[in-house]
């Protein structure tokens, strides 16, 4: 038993390859200088690296865990592993946010002394990595929750970056210590409702919501015009992984109707106008 379904995910592992090794190269220049220069702001950054790593891992795994064949006990597949991994992946950035807020608060009762010149450097390298790695993975976000997890993390160390490059710049021409913690805290104040947005789509499809784009009431419309159809009642209509939406329902037809012509002509009438094969 098989599917010939592939996930949008798939279609961009190279890209997520390519981000992985960027990403995970430099994430261990940045902590190194995060902690020698005592740089919250930039061991921030190299903390969001770091669920960049484990976010784009998970993403891998889950696209070749749902590349594996559906079998009796699993007639879908192991799509929806996918979208355990988006869910996993804002864990992730809720606890390293978190973790930084408590950290900047700290510090701004006490803020300590920070080279600000390593931190340019490297901060201006992790930009630079950071939009390479937005690039790669922009177009796949685009279609993929698994995906758009990996990208909201990598954007997230974009600002980061930034955040890390301006408080370097006022370290450096005024000394004033709160830079750091303060453009550390925006860092993980900014990465918070993207987070609760992406949780929030990957339960709604562990739910099965009606996938967003598609209305409920338009579809069964669509379906009872079909020729010979009566009434149509107890649809259901999810998304198993993002890219694959899934449909089932109760369709009564007139009397003497060729049904499997009514069948032919509900799947094209589906797959062409809301894209449902």
């Amino acid at each position: 038993m098989s599917h010939d379904h592939g996930t949008a995910g798939a279609r961009h592992s190279r890209r997520l390859k390519f981000a992985l090794a960027l990403t995970a190269g430099f994430m261990m220049v940045e902590a190194v200088t995060g902690y020698l220069a005592n740089s919250l702001v930039l061991l921030a950054d190299a903390g969001h690296m770091l669920t960049d790593v484990a976010g784009l891992s998970f993403a891998l795994m889950a696209i070749w865990f749902a590349q594996r064949p559906a079998t009796v006990g699993k007639t879908y597949g192991f799509y929806r592993v996918e979208i355990l991994a988006a869910l996993l992946n804002g864990v992730l950035l809720l606890g390293v946010s978190g973790y930084i807020l408590y950290e900047a608060y700290g510090r701004f009762t006490d803020p300590p002394d920070v080279s600000s010149v390593p931190l340019l450097v490297v901060a201006t390298i992790g930009l630079a990595v950071n939009i390479a790695s937005a690039a790669i993975l922009m177009s796949g976000a685009k279609e993929s929750l698994n995906l758009r997890g990996a990208f909201l993390e990598v954007a997230g160390d974009l600002l980061g970056s930034l955040g890390a490059i301006t408080a370097g710049l006022i370290l450096l021409t005024t000394g004033w210590r709160y830079a750091d913690p303060l453009f550390a805290a925006g860092v993980g104040l900014f990465i918070l409702p993207r987070t609760f947005r992406l949780m929030k789509e990957a339960v709604d499809i562990l739910l099965e919501g009606t996938p967003p784009g598609l209305d409920f009431e338009e579809i069964t419309g669509a379906m009872t015009g079909v020729q010979d159809v009566q009434s149509v009642h107890d649809l259901h209509i999810w998304s198993v992984t993002s890219g694959f939406t899934a449909l089932s329902g109760h369709v009564d037809v007139v009397e003497g109707a060729d049904r499997q012509q009514v069948l032919v002509d509900l799947h094209r009438m589906l797959t062409e106008r809301f894209d449902i094969d």
